[in-house]
């Protein structure tokens, strides 16, 4: 335009060439600056520069101004007004003064203003004679514009005004489109309580919390600042111009709807959200009366999960809303059914026990307790069957409700997953686009926005054509929900769902939006695998108060040991089942059979040890019979198996008892006492086996047991207890042998009842095993104390008949034949009891004593071995002694060394 002089807004025609011509040409009408007179002020010359110093600087500031005081004050002293006193002519004088010094610099001032307007008068002159030639150029110049002005408003008339009206009317009609888009999604919207109303009544309430959270997105969005209908006829002269679009939809809205439609963004969304508020209601009541029926159906029933869908849309439902409490409700119905489970069971039971009148005992606590052992071990049986198939179907249930949970959390991480995806290929779109926008503002709008909506709109006609195109198609009216044109690209993103399957084959649909996150729904998984130890607990703490009720007159107390074990046993097992059920061992039941068990090791372990009190209070500590029952007994501990035999019925009563107790090939002499000890023992292991629970306190027990046999027996015979229990004249070395022979039979079966107990005690608890050494020791020493007790006897009897030996004829002396004849008694009575190595053990040791009490009286006797006719006597006397010691059984090869007699030569 500006290369072009046919397009040149500047007039063309004679005026403007000579107004170019004199703006070519300035000088001769225009002076330059440089011709301009020099106007800058001079320099002061330095006589007014003298003078301009005479007046105070005072003057000069910029801020100066009397009526502020000081400044008053120092330009007119009051003094110079003081005409007080004597001093009137000098303060006139004075006064007159400042005048005439005021007035010389007011002079001063003036001259030296006259004197710089002087300097510059020559450029006022010259912007006078100017100004006229001014006001032509600046005329001459607005005549151009207005020329400039008029093409530019010809060339906007043929060039742009139909484009940008072209624009108009595609914003125009965006806008009628979203009109018509907002009217179908209010008609829609309408139709939302009705339809809630139909999913609420076939229990659908995921189906209906979704219709709501559609709605309510689509009333904070979409129909957001959209109040009423009442401007209606407004929008329709509006878009009079689409009239022809819009008519094919507005017509089929009648004016009722219209008028219902009216304060929909005001009323729905509240309705909605008390709607809302009763669907949680409703959902916590439906679960609460499926938890009921589900857990109080009857036990019979072979069917694990009772209306699985039913199950899965509820819990939906509650995540979806956030009802997490709805676990509470479970566990509460849980502790109510098993309640009911123990309170039916004993119901049953008693209703079939003719000897139990109900209308005499009205409680059903005593009622049970009449019960007795058989009946009642049925009972509790019975209990623990139900309460196991109660358990199963409760981790059905809480086995569906997990897999939602998962499903839900599933769907969440893969939904953040493609999130994430998206998120970074939007990232490197938005790299690779250099776009440049320009932004044209006609009529206070910006163009770009047009071309965006231009876009919308080519979109809305790409789907009203495929529409339309389709021959099955229908269009969107108010009675459906679901149509895709009434459906916002907002709310459509969030209801995107992805479908999956619990295990029972139930197909579910989850949602995106169920507004927990990834730790809440973890911690809901646990809080379900709480809920499952929580149902094993409930019903051992049913089953430990069921069994506190009917131990309350000491009926477990009483238990035999058969009927304890049986039912520790349906106990253990109980316990076990429900630990593979639920996945945790129960402590409670547990507990309660420890200590059921620990009252029954107390009771049993009193009761024999009692028994073996009033054993040993009776024992005569003569050789018993060993009947064929106890012989079995202690073959079968050989064979390695530590356990009471079986009673064999015949058998055992045709053969007949044996003298001695026949241990791995040696023969035992045994009292009564220990026989019953011995079965006593296994039983205390046999317990063992049957309540491996109580191994630990059994074995201290046991052990208990041994001791106070060892120290009663030590008390009954090397004590001499026995003479006055039992009445015995005396303690004869016969009792002796025999007491030690059985303490040697009681340490002979301690290493394998240690091995018994080691092999049922944990690695940390063989400390305890400590006890059996020492009971070992406690028996060995008594045993020595035994033979030593032999010893002294014989010891006693050698000193007084040695003290009266004599060396002299007869040989051999009435001395030493009294001796063989003590010592072949002593044999006769040890003999038959004690082993043969024991018996010349004891008899060497009594050799021993012999020899010393008569080297003692030989030393006395000055009686030494010099082969006189005394050391003669003696020898003889010896070798009587020697010959008939050697001559007894078992002693022939005892080496008695009698040369020790002699004291030895120094």
């Amino acid at each position: 335009m500006a290369s072009s002089h046919s397009s040149s807004p500047v007039p063309q025609g004679s005026s403007s060439d000579v107004f170019f011509k004199k703006e070519v040409d300035p000088a001769k009408h225009i002076r330059p600056v440089q011709s301009l007179p020099d106007v800058c002020p001079k320099e002061p010359t330095d006589k007014s520069r003298t003078d301009l110093e005479q007046v105070p600087k005072i003057f000069m500031k910029p801020d100066f101004a009397l009526d502020d005081s000081l400044t008053f004050n120092s330009v007119l002293p009051w003094s110079h007004f003081n005409t007080a006193g004597g001093k009137g002519n000098r303060d006139a004088a004075s006064s007159k003064l400042l005048q005439e010094k005021l007035s010389h610099y007011l002079d001063i001032v003036e001259v030296n203003i006259a004197h710089q307007i002087s300097l510059r008068s020559e450029a006022f002159f010259h912007a006078m004679t100017s100004q006229h030639e001014l006001q032509d150029y600046l005329k001459k110049t607005s005549q151009a514009v207005k020329m400039l002005r008029d093409k530019i408003a010809q060339i906007d008339k043929v060039m742009c005004e139909g484009s940008l009206h072209i624009l108009r009317l595609a914003l125009t009609r965006n806008n009628c489109v979203k009109v018509y888009n907002k009217l179908k999604l209010m008609a829609t919207v309408h139709q939302t309580q009705p339809t809630v109303q139909v999913l609420l009544s076939t229990s659908e309430f995921v189906g209906a919390l979704d219709l709501i959270a559609t709605t309510q997105e689509v009333l904070q969005q979409e129909l957001q600042g959209i109040h009423s209908f009442r401007t209606y006829t407004c929008v329709k002269s509006i878009y009079s111009s689409y009239k022809t679009f819009l008519q094919s939809y507005l017509s089929n809205i009648s004016s009722s709807v219209f008028n219902d439609l009216r304060d929909i963004a005001q009323h729905l969304g509240s309705q909605l959200c008390e709607l809302e508020k009763l669907i949680d209601k409703m959902m916590i009541a439906e679960f609460s009366a499926y938890s009921h029926s589900d857990l109080n159906r009857p036990l019979e029933d072979d069917c694990q999960i009772l209306e699985e869908e039913r199950l899965v849309s509820l819990v939906f439902g509650l995540l979806k809303q956030r009802k997490l409490n709805f676990l509470e409700i479970y566990s509460e119905e849980m502790i109510i059914t098993a309640k009911n489970i123990i309170k039916q069971c004993v119901i049953n039971k008693v209703s079939k026990i003719e000897e139990i009148d109900t209308d005499v005992v009205m409680k059903l606590a005593d009622q049970m307790r009449m019960l007795n052992f058989p009946q009642w071990f049925d009972l509790l049986k019975d209990i623990f069957s139900k309460f196991t198939i109660f358990l199963q179907r409760v981790k059905a249930t809480l086995n569906i409700i997990h897999s939602v949970v998962l499903s839900v959390l599933d769907k969440n991480q893969r939904t953040r997953e493609l999130e994430e995806i998206s998120q970074q290929k939007n990232a490197a779109k938005d790299n690779s686009l250099d776009t440049e926008v320009a932004y044209l503002i006609h009529e206070g709008m910006f163009i770009s926005d047009a071309f965006s909506e231009r876009e919308l709109t080519s979109i809305a006609i790409d789907t009203t054509s495929q529409r339309n195109a389709s021959p099955n198609s229908e269009p969107c009216s108010s009675d459906s929900v679901s149509e895709p044109e009434c459906t916002t690209d907002s709310s459509s993103s969030k209801e995107q769902t992805s479908s999956s399957a619990t295990p029972g084959c139930v197909d579910i649909m989850v949602n995106e939006d169920m507004k927990l996150t990834d730790l809440e729904l973890g911690k809901l998984a646990n809080n379900i695998q709480e809920l499952l130890y929580s149902a094993s607990d409930i019903c051992h703490d049913r089953a430990v108060k069921f069994l506190i009720s009917r131990a309350k007159d000491g009926f477990l107390e009483k238990l035999n040991s058969t009927e304890f074990i049986t039912l520790s046993r349906l106990m253990e097992t109980f316990i076990l089942d429900t630990e593979q059920i639920c996945g945790r061992k129960s402590m409670s039941l547990l507990g309660a059979l420890q200590s059921q068990a620990n009252k029954f090791v107390n009771r049993f372990h009193e009761e024999r040890k009692t028994k073996l009190s009033l054993l040993l209070d009776n024992e005569r500590w003569k050789q018993a019979d060993v009947p064929a029952e106890f012989q079995d007994l202690v073959d079968s501990i050989s064979d390695g198996k530590i356990a009471l035999p079986e009673k064999k019925s015949g058998a055992t009563g045709e053969r007949k008892p044996a003298e001695v107790l026949i241990v791995e090939g040696q023969q035992y002499a045994v009292v009564g006492t220990v026989l019953l000890l011995i079965r006593i023992i296994l039983e205390y292991c046999q317990c063992v086996d049957n309540i491996p629970s109580v191994t630990t306190d059994m074995l201290t027990r046991l052990s208990d047991l041994l001791k106070y046999f060892n120290s009663r027996s030590c008390q009954l015979v090397l004590g001499a207890g026995a003479l006055q229990v039992v009445g015995l004249k005396t303690i004869t070395t016969k009792n002796l042998a025999l007491s030690s022979r059985c303490l040697q039979l009681i340490v002979h079966y301690i290493p394998v009842i240690r091995a018994h107990f080691e092999a049922r005690l944990q690695p940390k608890q063989y400390s305890m095993l400590r006890h059996f050494d020492h009971i070992t020791k406690d028996y060995h020493d008594h045993i020595a104390e035994i033979s030593a007790k032999l010893v002294a006897i014989m010891d006693s009897l050698f000193d007084k008949l040695l003290s009266k030996y004599e060396v002299k004829a007869p040989v051999p002396s009435a001395c030493f034949r009294n001796i063989c004849k003590q010592m072949a008694k002593m044999h006769e009575a040890i003999f038959d009891l004690l082993p043969e190595e024991q018996t010349q053990m004891l008899f060497l040791r009594i050799n021993a004593s012999y020899k010393l009490h008569l080297k003692k009286q030989l030393s006395h006797l000055n009686v030494i071995n010099d082969g006189g006719p005394q050391n003669g006597l003696v020898t003889a006397d010896v070798a009587f002694y020697t010959g008939n010691l050697q001559a007894l059984k078992g002693l022939k090869d005892l080496d008695l060394n009698m040369a020790e007699i002699w004291e030895q030569k120094r």
